[in-house]
């Protein structure tokens, strides 16, 4: 059986992004009374308020959104989400129970925490991975918003829309200094998921010529989820019909 390596590295990558994310939530984070965004931000909610376990919460919220991504988008993202969802649950149980303290302010402890936690999470996108349902909600709103549109779309205003909602739930259920500072850790690590993403991507662009365009636009529409341009051109010196 042969091994993919490019694979193997990918998972690898997103087991240490998930731990890293678990580390800044379980000793940064929580100790300094704020909470993680996404569906994490619901099942640490939840463990607030029931006294339940913090990894098992996170487990049980998670798990619909897991089951309804693996129909919607495919089995590699399955596997890439169990395995980071999987290490990032461990990555809770684990260092809950380690002692780790920094003697500062709230403020520079959330600050430094949501760095932590973007640069995890950043690891985990760069790998295709996923650890937070409200990613695979936002992925499967907008693949079907671009298949009818056929417009590529982003999933920033669904994310902002979902996390709103998670705040206001802090800020009515726990209390205010908990929203606000959680909100500071939303800012910090998606200014940090910005940085390593745009430093690190750059926009690709594939020119196709073919004399059957449809296969190929069914293919880019379908599987990969993306648009297309299709325009008609002609060889300048054949000067044979075909589709760019």
């Amino acid at each position: 059986m042969k091994v993919n390596i490019r694979k193997v590295v990918s998972l690898l990558v997103i087991v240490f992004g998930a731990l890293v994310a678990a580390f800044a939530v379980a000793c940064i984070l929580l100790p300094n009374d704020a909470i993680d965004y996404g569906t994490a931000g619901i099942a640490i909610i939840i463990s607030k308020l029931t006294g339940m376990n913090l990894s098992k919460t996170v487990f049980f919220v998670f798990l619909p959104f897991l089951f309804v991504g693996f129909f919607a988008l495919g089995k590699e993202f399955l596997i890439k989400a169990i395995f980071g969802s999987g290490a990032y649950m461990l990555g809770l149980e684990i260092f809950e129970r380690i002692p780790f303290e920094l003697n500062t302010e709230h403020f520079i402890a959330v600050v430094f925490g949501g760095a932590i936690l973007g640069a995890g999470l950043s690891l985990i996108l760069r790998a295709g991975g996923c650890i937070d349902g409200s990613e695979i909600l936002a992925a499967m709103i907008v693949s079907k918003l671009q298949q009818r549109s056929g417009r590529n779309m982003s999933m920033t205003g669904i994310l902002i829309a979902f996390n709103a909602c998670v705040y206001t739930a802090a800020f009515l259920l726990i209390n205010r200094n908990s929203a606000l500072l959680s909100l500071l850790v939303y800012i910090v690590a998606t200014a940090v998921i910005d940085h390593f993403t745009d430093r690190f991507e750059a926009i690709k662009q594939v020119t196709i010529i073919t004399k059957e365009p449809d296969p190929i636009i069914n293919w880019i529409r379908d599987d990969m989820h993306k648009t297309c341009t299709v325009m008609d051109s002609a060889g300048a010196v054949a000067g044979e019909n075909k589709t760019l």
